[in-house]
């Protein structure tokens, strides 16, 4: 049994890719099934968040109590239903991540008592692919009922495990890594070579 279970963020929706995003295929692959496989390699607890009518097939499901609120939400419902203490996210369209990378987070918030291990890389924080104890589920419901859904600033709230860019770099994880898949121009930019 794994100290850890790992969440797929797939419940977004993107009208800007013409499909559902989890569907998107690269390589003969949805992105959901790859984001479900690089966690799978790291933990049997894996779950799928999202809505149950359209991921069932692919997976166990966790419904977000907090409806078309996004990514916190998510987060939200993960927490809740997770019977392990840290709790590895992954949005779905996060397809240039790396079971390595995944492995460090994991490896950092082992070693932490941190509520929240996130990178920050080019500028930003990467909550959407970080380790989360449970504890952070009370702070994601007090802002989700306060009509809050913005994840980085309750990172402030609790005590986190910044993961920066120059140690990042150190392993050979870079920005490239975080890439979104957001639009067309987006996937093209990622992968070159599928024009």
């Amino acid at each position: 049994m794994a100290d850890f279970g790992g969440f797929v963020l797939a419940g977004g929706r993107s009208s800007r890719m013409g499909t559902d995003k989890a569907f998107l295929e690269l390589d003969g692959r949805t992105l959901l099934a790859r984001a479900v496989d690089v966690l799978r390699a790291l933990t049997p607890e894996v779950r799928i968040v999202g809505p149950a009518a359209k991921f069932a097939a692919y997976g166990p499901v966790v419904e977000d109590v907090y409806v078309d609120r996004g990514p916190l939400a998510g987060i939200h419902a993960a927490l809740t239903s997770s019977t392990t203490e840290l709790n590895l996210m992954l949005a779905v369209d996060l397809p240039l991540v790396t079971e390595s990378l995944l492995r460090f987070l994991v490896e950092q918030a082992r070693v932490s008592d941190a509520v929240v291990t996130v990178p920050r890389i080019a500028g930003g924080y990467q909550p959407l692919c970080a380790v989360y104890r449970r504890a952070f589920a009370p702070l994601a419901r007090s802002a989700l009922d306060s009509g809050k859904n913005k994840i980085d600033a309750l990172f402030a709230a609790t005590t986190e495990r910044i993961l920066e860019e120059s140690e990042l770099s150190r392993f050979a994880f870079n920005a490239a890594m975080f890439q979104n898949l957001n639009t067309p121009e987006d996937l093209r930019r990622a992968f070159p070579e599928k024009r």
